[in-house]
């Protein structure tokens, strides 16, 4: 008799591992993009106060894609490939295409492009993975699940910021070039993110399985299936439980700060600490690799601060720990400004770290146990609602507060970032109830 989603047995640590293998490889291209796009854009000429505008394809993307992604996961079903592994697929594939073409970028509107596309089908990639962990594993191992992605994030994205680096001081390839080209240390970091994002993917792909939803759409309730899907994601907005409400609101603080982080902090150490005058600088390659360096270091301890995650939660609660978590990452963007010596960047990072670990993590394990569970996909979307719609103003808008308030001062937009996690940090200590809406959960 086959196992269902409502019939969940406990997994294996092996198989909760096999099934997380993914992330590392959607976040091998996250990382990719977020440590290295601000530099292409400024190898191709962009000015600071346009860099915000020109990263507005990841929320757009998400807000749009993830949901209607989610809903069409929810009602996918194959006797093979399951029902969330397809969407793993086809986005993998062709995000590894967008990879491989990126670094070859001529201008900046082919490089824009190439970012929408990464980001479409890094999304598709992406938003079932997270369904994934909540139709496989029961309330007891989901925050298991989602750190052990976390785990996965920390690693690929460790290894994802510092191949920049890496391809300079171990493989000798050159890290400057003429005005207008990339340099060949980037683009060879972006050859192997492409290997290294297909092979994770398909390793999950090809290692796990999946339970078959209790009921799926008959043939006939198919038909204006996206009428319906339109009208059951504005529905399941309004039928939001409490929790996701609450926790919605402490994302829409937390993610900004990330945003300026990537939109910024590497330019602003190459320029600020670094001291580089241009983008032509040789120095100015120096410091944004150095910056990937300490990007990769902050991955470094969100992959070990996930061993020790679902400890510190069980004994101190979940928002409890979210909240300590969201302060640390606050307090070490707030100090970049500060720094002098290059190498207490890393000290910086450490506090980033263990933000991004709880981030990856504490908001789903928190949400989990509340949703319907024929809708995990549809929420799980709507949730992501609350990481775009910030940034998308922070790309509409922020460029303005960069040029007429900031004076394009890129270590300022940092501490900003810091500072809207610390209110994202009271948010969730006095708002997340953890012991609301049990009832909810049941479909």
């Amino acid at each position: 008799m086959s196992t269902t989603l409502d019939e969940k047995p406990k997994l294996r640590l092996s198989e909760i591992i096999n099934m997380s293998v993914g992330f590392l490889g959607i976040q091998f291209g996250w990382d990719l993009q977020r440590a290295n796009m601000g530099p292409i854009y400024e190898y191709l000429h962009a000015d600071a106060d346009k860099i915000p505008i020109l990263f507005l394809a990841a929320p757009l993307t998400g807000l749009l894609v993830q949901p209607i992604i989610g809903y069409m996961s929810d009602r996918t079903w194959h006797p093979k490939w399951g029902r969330r592994r397809p969407y793993f697929m086809i986005g993998a594939i062709v995000s590894t295409i967008a990879l491989l073409f990126m670094p070859h970028s001529p201008v900046l509107w082919v490089a824009a492009g190439l970012l929408w596309v990464l980001d479409v089908f890094g999304n598709v990639c992406m938003e079932p993975f997270r369904a994934f962990v909540t139709d496989k594993l029961s309330d007891r191992q989901r925050t298991e699940g989602f750190v052990m992605q976390s785990l996965m994030i920390g690693l690929g994205g460790s290894i994802a910021s510092a191949l920049p680096w890496l391809m300079i001081h171990v493989f000798k390839l050159q890290s400057t070039a003429a005005s207008g080209v990339i340099p060949d240390n980037v683009k060879w970091s972006f050859y192997i993110g492409a290997v290294f994002f297909l092979g994770a993917v398909m390793y999950t792909v090809f290692t796990s399985k999946e339970y078959p939803p209790k009921n799926l759409p008959s043939k006939s309730d198919e038909k204006g299936s996206i009428g319906k899907g339109v009208k059951e994601i504005l529905e399941s907005i309004v039928q939001m439980p409490k929790r996701m409400k609450m926790l919605a609101l402490v994302q829409f603080f937390t993610w900004p700060g990330l945003f300026l982080m990537w939109f910024y902090y590497s330019t602003a150490v190459a320029r600020n600490i670094f001291h580089a005058s241009s983008e032509t600088d040789p120095v100015y390659s120096q410091g944004t690799s150095f910056a990937g360096l300490t990007l990769s270091f902050y991955n470094v301890i969100t992959f070990l601060f996930a061993f020790i995650l679902p400890f510190i939660a069980h004994k101190l609660g979940r928002k409890l720990t979210h909240s300590v978590c969201l302060l640390c990452g606050a307090i070490g963007l707030i100090s970049v400004a500060f720094i002098q010596n290059k190498y207490l960047l890393f000290l910086s990072m450490t506090g980033v770290g263990i933000a991004w670990s709880s981030i990856l993590s504490m908001p789903y394990a928190m949400l989990g146990g509340v949703l319907p569970e024929n809708k995990v996909g549809v929420y799980m979307g709507i949730f992501n609602f609350f990481i775009v719609m910030p940034e998308i103003i922070a790309s509409l808008g922020f460029g303005w507060v960069m040029k007429n308030l900031l004076h394009n001062d890129r270590l300022l937009a940092v501490q900003i970032g810091g500072v809207l996690m610390i209110i994202a940090a009271v948010l969730c200590y006095v708002l997340v109830n953890e012991k609301s809406d049990q009832a909810k959960a049941v479909s």
